[in-house]
């Protein structure tokens, strides 16, 4: 059974939040076309996400030894087997949705915090002749990310003002997953009648999406 896993960059409440609204909608919808799927749910907000520290790995990328473990913290300890653990629970993924607004032309800290316990080698990434190759192109995979944002941004500016969403995809394909698609909420304004057409507008290009989805 192929696993969707749908993590949550977002702090809001579902109900008045509009990336995790769309989010939900597009989970929903996976979830009913596509029968063979199994559903993992990962809140950033309410999930353990650690902060990588330089004691965490041996080398460039790769977690301690289980010898150097023991000479952790009991909290660090935690934080490297918490670390392989959503490492391991990514990498078994083969279709991945992120709902996040878009803050300051980014994005949420702790999505940050996740990237980086995830790209971890011989897991999502190797080295060849000291340079980093992405490890997940073994089979099909799809990324998925929703960005709320409260402006509608003219294509020719996102380079330049949607930061996130442009580090985001450029990861996402390092590490070796080539099927990259963004869902954008954009203009949900500050009136609930400009957030609920923006969010209609997003349902609308699900459909599209779901025919191009790769696993």
């Amino acid at each position: 059974m192929k696993k969707l896993l749908y993590i949550v960059a977002n702090s809001k409440p579902e109900e008045i939040s509009s990336s995790k609204t769309v989010g939900r909608a597009l989970v929903n919808s996976i979830m009913e076309k596509y029968k063979d799927f199994s559903l993992e749910e990962l809140d950033l907000y309410k999930e353990h996400i650690p902060r990588p520290k330089y004691t965490y790995f041996s080398s460039r990328s790769t977690l301690v030894t289980a010898d150097a473990l023991s000479k952790l913290t009991a909290q660090e300890q935690n934080d490297v087997q918490q670390m392989s653990k959503l490492c391991d629970q990514f990498v078994s993924s083969s279709v991945y949705i992120v709902a996040s607004p878009m803050w300051s032309l980014s994005f949420p800290a702790v999505l940050k915090d996740y990237i980086d316990c995830i790209i971890q080698a011989e897991k999502t990434i190797t080295f060849h002749n000291d340079k980093p190759e992405g490890l997940l192109n073994d089979r099909p995979r799809t990324f998925l990310y929703v960005q709320s944002s409260g402006a509608n941004i003219p294509w020719i500016m996102k380079p330049m003002l949607d930061k996130g969403l442009n580090y985001v995809e450029d990861i996402i394909k390092f590490i070796g997953i080539s099927r990259f698609d963004e869902l954008l909420v954009d203009g949900t304004g500050t009136t609930e009648i400009e957030k609920a057409e923006a969010i209609e507008k997003a349902k609308s290009k699900i459909e599209t999406i779901l025919d191009q989805l790769q696993f």
